[in-house]
């Protein structure tokens, strides 16, 4: 009778508190109102090793005389039992995770590299196919997305995911296109078997980061382990060529590429036909171009610019004339080459003519260089101030190359006012172009303004900013010597300064010496 009064008094007790409390199903909060309801884990423990529908007779009989609650209490206990019951909600049993391949590549698909890529390193360490990392690298090649593509890179060596050959390869390009040589290099290195394609990318990658001659070094050394060159290849060999002035260079690729019998393609069509113009060598540049049995809108364009570089305007005028009648479409990079042939020629009439027609005949919009062209035909025939109410008028007032064909041609008529004018604004728009500010000095100092010139130098200075150097280089035997202001880097450089001394003092007069030629004196 004692335990059943006992009994009684502590279920009344709990009834009453379980009222007031808040039920929650965390773990922490029951174990936070147990305790309001006043016993311990340790008591709950007892209890769920018991069935919570035990008999009353049977509770009896046992030694020990475990409560048995009512209300809110039991259905706490109630649901601590079930959960103990069900793996799903134990932490020590967690869910199997699987891979995200299939998700990163449906991202790709869709164009959805930047999720993917954020995806991909929220992925847990986990390595992933290789053929989600090759879609992945893919994708950032496609779209030039090089720092993304970098970072699909870090996270194999985090991983620890060993690339086959064919995504070294692909890292390569990758590299190659950024113009992250250094790394490129090392995976080029790393290579088993050296292939075409991954040669092509170390060609391709140093002509466009400016290293021609590594360019020209490495075709050789592929050409030296019989490797036959495609139409990649030789495009970018003859851009090469083209930047170093290399005409004994170019001439043996083209042979090349005669004797390989390739098929005929129009990026390198176009590059030959450059190259030739490039390294003075007009009468080849149109031998090639007349062989051609594809014509279009590139090669026109690569041979009318041939033209214009060696001041030959109207030669570009008459093969554009031509083209046209051929029923090739000009683009605007085609206008952009009549245009400046113009500017050079000084044929403002024509130039506006060809300037109109382009929206009028042809539906397209000029950019920024057109403008900046049509600025650059007024300027030189001296229309100063209507080149000046052309750009207030046109589209491409925050245009920096528009101010700057302006500021140009103030400086060679002399007109200081306009002059200030236009580098004010050019400044506003691109303050780290060196080369203007030495234009804009130079403008101050034709019109006798030195001091204008020297704050102008200094302001220079003081940002700095600093000019590209001018350079000079010559062919020699197969070999281009490059010669750069206060650069003594050739082998020869003593040398060829008393050379130049020796050639100076015979054009001189007896009685003349100059103070200039010391032995600091630039080549």
């Amino acid at each position: 009778m004692l335990v059943s009064k006992q009994r009684t008094l502590i279920s009344s007790s709990l009834y009453r508190k379980s009222h007031s409390s808040f039920i929650c199903f965390s773990s922490s909060s029951i174990s936070r109102h147990l305790s309001d309801l006043g016993f311990t884990m340790r008591s709950v423990s007892m209890v769920s090793t018991l069935e919570l529908n035990r008999n009353e007779s049977d509770s009896d009989s046992s030694e020990v005389h475990v409560p048995k609650f009512s209300g809110k209490a039991t259905t706490i206990l109630r649901r601590m039992l079930a959960q103990r019951k069900i793996p799903s909600f134990q932490v020590d049993h967690p869910r199997k995770k699987e891979q995200p391949d299939k998700t990163l590549q449906g991202l790709c698909i869709t164009g959805r590299l930047k999720e993917a890529v954020g995806l991909l390193w929220r992925s847990n360490g986990l390595q992933l196919e290789s053929d989600t990392y090759s879609m992945l690298l893919q994708e950032c090649k496609e779209r030039r997305e090089y720092a993304k593509g970098k970072r699909v890179h870090a996270h194999m060596v985090v991983v620890g995911f060993s690339p086959t050959e064919y995504l070294k390869v692909k890292l390569l390009i990758l590299y190659a296109l950024s113009g992250d040589l250094q790394t490129g290099g090392i995976l080029f290195r790393g290579l088993q078997s050296r292939c075409l394609i991954s040669r092509n990318a170390m060609i391709s990658g140093c002509v466009k980061k400016g290293l021609e001659q590594e360019g020209l070094f490495m075709y050789y050394d592929m050409r030296y382990c019989g490797i036959i060159p495609d139409q990649y290849t030789f495009s970018s060999v003859f851009r090469a060529c083209s930047a170093l002035a290399s005409l004994e260079h170019g001439m043996r690729s083209h042979a090349v590429m005669v004797k390989t019998c390739l098929k005929s393609n129009v990026i390198v069509n176009g590059a030959l036909v450059d190259m030739y113009f490039k390294c003075s060598s007009v009468s080849d540049g149109y031998k090639a171009f007349d062989q051609f049995l594809d014509r279009n809108v590139v090669t026109w364009t690569s041979l009318m610019s041939g033209y214009g570089y060696h001041g030959q305007v109207s030669e570009v005028l008459k093969c554009f004339e031509k083209m046209k009648e051929e029923g090739c479409r000009p683009n605007s990079v085609t206008f952009l080459v009549v245009l400046t042939a113009c500017s050079h020629g000084g044929l403002v009439d024509q130039g506006r003519m060809h300037f109109d027609s382009m929206k009028r005949d042809y539906g397209m919009e000029p950019e920024g260089q057109h403008y900046a062209a049509m600025v650059d035909i007024l300027g030189r025939a001296g229309r100063l101030q209507e080149a000046y109410e052309f750009i207030m008028k046109s589209p491409c007032k925050k245009h920096a190359p528009v101010w700057g064909s302006l500021l140009g041609s103030c400086r060679n008529h002399g007109n200081v006012e306009l002059l200030e004018l236009a580098a004010t604004r050019y400044f506003e728009l691109d303050p780290t172009n060196g080369g203007n500010y030495v234009v804009f000095a130079n403008g101050y100092a034709s019109c006798g303004l030195l001091d204008a010139a020297s704050k102008v130098r200094k302001r220079m200075e003081n940002a700095g900013v600093e000019k590209d150097p001018g350079y000079s280089q010559i062919e020699l035997q197969g070999q281009v010597h490059r010669f750069m202001r206060n650069d003594t880097s050739h082998r020869l450089s003593r040398k060829i300064h008393n050379k130049v001394q020796e050639m100076a003092s015979l054009f001189m007069d007896v009685d003349y010496y100059p103070d200039d030629l010391d032995t600091s004196y630039p080549l």
